[in-house]
């Protein structure tokens, strides 16, 4: 039998849980483009704040069987939607980021859609091909979770 994974709207009782999360080193160092210094709290509460009150922001917490495993979003970026995921690495391997992500892209409906992974992330491009996103070129930049620059793909979720 299947988990039951779900989507819903972030509440600010699943905050604790996304911060845990961001404390693994290795999530870190796959994300690469997370916060510099992923133990500050009140780094990590801005950043919240402004996912959660901007206006074209869909942030949504991911649950399997009602206990929180992760999140999804989609956001501004100039003139570009880019969506991102962060799911418990206790939970990596399951299925649960590609599950997740296509279940926000039915809910997000506007395309193209975009999204970035630094090219060594295996795990990370596997889930954004696997729900359609296709490589569309490469930039560099510095990775607060390496402390360095990558490089990075830029994949599109094409119309």
């Amino acid at each position: 039998m299947r988990d039951d994974l779900r989507l819903r709207a972030v509440s600010e009782d699943d905050l604790p849980e996304f911060y845990a999360h961001q404390l693994d080193p290795e999530a870190n160092r796959m994300a690469a483009f997370g916060p510099a210094d992923p133990a500050d709290p009140r780094a990590f509460a801005a950043h919240w704040v402004r996912i959660l009150t901007g206006a074209r922001n869909v942030a949504r917490t991911v649950t399997v069987d009602g206990r929180v495993v992760g999140h999804v979003l989609a956001f501004p970026v100039d003139d570009r939607t880019e969506v991102s995921y962060w799911i418990d690495p206790a939970c990596w391997g399951r299925g649960y980021a590609t599950r997740a992500l296509a279940a926000l892209l039915g809910e997000v409906t506007r395309r193209p859609l975009h999204a970035r992974a630094a090219i060594d992330n295996v795990g990370s491009l596997t889930v954004l091909r696997r729900c359609g996103f296709v490589v569309r070129g490469t930039d560099r930049a510095y990775a607060p979770g390496r402390g360095h620059e990558v490089d990075e793909y830029i994949l599109e979720l094409p119309a």
